[in-house]
Parts: structure tokens; sequence; C-alpha cells
């Protein structure tokens, strides 16, 4: 027996020494950690158990037989991050440059179906460098494997790709499937193909930055959720939304003791609007004011800044929270923003995450740009999305709700569950200025003063449906509340909502305009 556990462990450790020391230099040069100290740093002490460790692939053909490392370029296994548990993967780049074959393809299979047979978080450590040329045909076969069994785990386990540097070709798809997707700055790359191929096809000059870099997919593309300075800070980042995140579909967020006091008063909030409306404010001060501790994790933070989405507590709870940005574009919904915050509604009510809109909408962005790429679809998205949502859903209009984007942005008439506004809330088909406009055209064509009739009819105007009263009335909104009771309000209607059960008709699936 000596003798095999002296073979065993020199196989472990071969395994564990997988990578070359002068590519784990060249790593460590970078700014990266190994795929190993990644998971390390990542998981709870102590609690990583590692599988496949001693796989190897069994390609033939351009000397591939005479380099055959165990680990075969990803680490997999399962662990614990704050006491819950979760499967991973990390692609080693100190082997084969984190190249997919076969056996490296295979591992990723089996621990994806194990974390869905579990119902426990699937997080992947990306650090690769596409398909292994040299197993041809069989590496874009395995990836197909890899993308199905992210979409049978869609909305049924939280899947997060961790983008920690190359990330290319057909390689990309994957963290494309899963729901969030976290990047470094200056290290991470994701793009279809690179800019010498871009140079070559269609003569473009660009930068591996300019065009698969963390911060292009952050503020352009959309396709990053996060983006961090570091590696350490970025898996910080995991460890952080995953604690708003139930482990799967069929269990509550997890709901965590807050010292912050549920029945808090925020004073602040009656002072923080402009004295005029058309003046802008920031809605992540009144988010900040409303939650726990003022702790918003916000997501895609740097795309599509007139609308904000992130995570929060209240009350312990957590909650996905939406809100209008009036400090950026006047808040208006436009194809990105209605994008954005379509995909994080449907991720919230995948994981039973209760939803908070927090309503300032002057309408959706005019112009022949906006029209000829789709608005009306792309807009349609987000009010597929509200409409199909089955979680707490609650609504808090701060002023301005105009038009079809104040039916879009969680209206009464989509389904919420509760809406309130406060006394500034404005709720009305456009603004005054523009209703006097088109509703008296002819006569202030023929006012002897036009300018006079203009302002008395804007005034009329605005004292009837600038206020939320008409509404209240009608029951559009539940109750006109105080800005500072919002949290205190919010707290009340979130444990009340608790309970709520809501299914949806028979079908396959909806098909959602995309």
């Amino acid at each position: 027996m000596s003798q095999l556990l002296a073979g065993l462990a020199e196989r472990k450790a071969e395994a564990l020494a997988a990578g070359s020391p002068a590519s784990i230099e060249r790593q460590h040069a970078k700014g990266k950690l190994t795929a190993r100290e990644r998971i390390d740093y990542l998981l709870d002490e102590g609690s990583f158990q590692e599988l496949d460790m001693l796989a190897r692939h069994r390609a033939h053909g351009m000397g591939l037989e005479d380099y055959r490392p165990y680990t075969d370029g990803v680490i997999t296994g399962f662990g614990t991050i704050d006491g819950r548990k979760v499967c991973v993967f990390s692609q080693d780049f100190t082997v084969y440059g984190g190249a997919l074959g076969e056996v490296f393809a295979e591992k990723i299979h089996k621990i994806m179906d194990l974390a869905n047979s579990l119902g426990v978080p699937m997080i992947g450590l990306n650090d690769g460098a596409g398909a292994r040329i040299q197993e041809g045909v069989v590496s874009l076969h395995s990836y197909g494997g890899i993308f199905r069994r992210n979409v049978e785990a869609s909305g049924v386990i939280p899947q997060i790709s961790v983008i920690l540097g190359p990330c290319a070709g057909g390689a990309v798809y994957s963290p494309a499937m899963t729901d969030f997707i976290f990047m470094v700055d200056q290290t991470s790359h994701m793009f279809i193909t690179g800019p010498d191929v871009v140079k070559t096809v269609t003569g473009e000059d660009v930068t591996l930055e300019q065009l698969g870099g963390a911060m292009s997919h952050a503020s352009k593309s959309g396709v990053a959720n996060f983006v961090l300075p570091d590696e350490h800070a970025c898996l910080d980042e995991v460890k952080a939304l995953l604690s708003f995140l139930p482990s799967n579909n069929v269990e509550e967020p997890p709901r965590d003791r807050s010292d912050d006091d549920a029945d808090r008063l925020c004073p602040e909030l009656d002072t923080i609007l402009p004295a005029s409306p058309n003046m802008p404010y920031d809605m992540k001060a009144v988010i900040t004011s409303v939650v726990d501790d003022g702790e918003y994790l916000e997501v895609h933070q740097r795309f599509a800044a007139q609308i904000t989405c992130g995570f929060a507590r209240i009350d312990g709870r957590p909650v996905g929270i939406v809100g209008n940005q009036p400090s950026v574009l006047a808040g208006v919904l436009d194809i990105e923003s209605s994008e954005k915050a379509a995909r994080f509604v449907r991720t919230c009510d995948a994981f039973n995450i209760p939803l908070i809109t927090f309503v300032d909408v002057p309408g959706f962005m005019p112009g022949t740009d906006q029209e000829y790429n789709g608005i009306i679809k792309h807009g349609a998205k987000l009010l597929y999305a509200y409409c199909e949502a089955t979680v707490p859903r609650i609504q808090v209009i701060t002023r301005k709700a105009y038009g079809g984007a104040y039916v879009v942005m969680n209206s009464k008439s989509i389904g919420c569950d509760l809406a309130f506004a406060w006394p500034s809330a404005e709720l009305a088909v456009m603004g005054s200025a523009g209703a006097v406009e088109i509703v008296y055209r002819r006569e202030l064509a023929s006012a002897d003063d036009p300018v006079a009739r203009r302002a008395e009819l804007t005034d009329e105007y605005a004292e009837r449906y600038a206020n939320p009263y008409q509404a209240a009335e009608r029951g559009y909104v539940d109750d006109v509340i105080a800005p500072s009771e919002t949290r205190r309000v919010l707290t009340r209607s979130l444990e009340m909502l608790s309970t709520k059960r809501e299914k949806l008709p028979q079908r396959k699936h909806g098909n959602i305009p995309l």
C-alpha cells in the first residue's frame, strides 16, 4: 500500500504543478493569478474538493501524444462561499494556454451537470485561448455541450462567468448565456474575431483593448455587468453578488439580519427634488437613502446610465431595484436602457427576488436612429419582462411618469402589486407644454396674445395633471406618501407581499420580442 500511496502522491503532485514554472511566472508578470490561486481566494478556506484531477487528453497528432499533463488545462470541483455550496471551474492558462479540448470540455460538462442536479450556483473562471486547434472539430463539438448545458441551467441555478484573461471566438458564447459577467480592467478581453482579422476583413485599425477590453464591454456593448481593477477585487465582487442570490430557482434569497431600523424615516428625501421639474437629481441618492445601510450593488453601472439596476436589502431582504436616472438624459427610455432593465427584471424574477421600481421617466427617446434600430421591439422587451414577472412588484413614482413609458415602468395596469407616489409625481400623457401645443393648437394660433394664453393653459394643465391625486382617486396608485416615509412603506409592503404566489398560464414558453 505504501508504494501505491507514493504513486498517488506523485501523480497528484504532477497535477498540482501542471504548468511550468516559466508559464506561472509569465502569468504573475501580467498581474494575473493562477487557476488554483483563484479558486483558493474565491472559496472558503479548505472547502474545495477537486474532481477529475488526474484526467488527461487522449488525442494524437501534432505532438499532442508527447505532452499529456494532468488536469488537461482546467480545474473543476465544488466547495463553499460564505458556507454556501457552489460548483466551479477554473481554466488554466499555463497549460495549453487554457485552450479547450475534448477532455477539458468533458470536465466542464460534468461539473455543470453536478451543479444543476444539486441546485447550486455554477461559477466559471475563464482564462483561455479558445478551441484547441490540434483537436479540430472535436473541440468545436465539445463547446456545443457547454452551450446546451448553459441553456438547461438558465433560470434554474445562478450562472456566473468571470473573465480573467482572453475569451475569444466561440468561447464567448458560454459566458454570454450566463446570468452575470465579470471582467478585470486591462487584463480581460472578449471578442469573436481579434484585431488582426478585423483589420484584414474590414480595414479597421483597432487595439485589443478597444475591441474587446473590459471597459469597451462595460460601456459600449453592455456585455460585461461588472468591471473591477484587479482579480482580488473581482472575486470579492462575485462573493458580494452571491450574497443576494438564492442557490436555485425554488429557494428564497438569503435574508440577513440588519441593524438598520426597518421603520426608519428618510427626512433627506423630502428635500431631494429640485424646485424645477426640469432640473436633474441623482436617483441613486434616493435608493441608497432607502435601503439597508446605504449599500447598493449596481449592475451594468457604465452601460445605459439613464437607468440604474442593482441589488440591495430592505430589512434584510434582498431586492432588485430599477430606477430611471434623471441626471443622465433626463432618465429617458431608449433601446439600450430598455434592454438593460428587461434583462435585470427577468433575472430577478427567475430567482425570486422582489422588484422595486423608482419612476421618473419623461418618455421614450425620439429620433430616427431609435426608430430605425427598433425602439418599438426593444421597449417591448421591458414591458414583456415586467408583465411576466410573478415576484412581488412595487412601484414608487417620484416625479415624472409620462406616456407609454409610465405604463412600461411597472405600472398597476401591467401587474404591479403596490404602487406609491410622492406628492411631486406627475402622471400624464406628456408634459404640460407639449400637451397644450397639441390640444390647443388652433386656439393658440388665433389668440390675440398666444404667449400669454399658452402660459395660462400650461398652468391649468399642470394644476390638473402634474400631481398624483387623479391617479389616486382611480386607484392607479395605492397611496400618496411623503418621500421621508418611503423606506417604512417599502418595508411593510415587502413583508406583506412575502407570501405572494402566482402561476403563469401553462405553455412551453412565451415569445419575447427579441
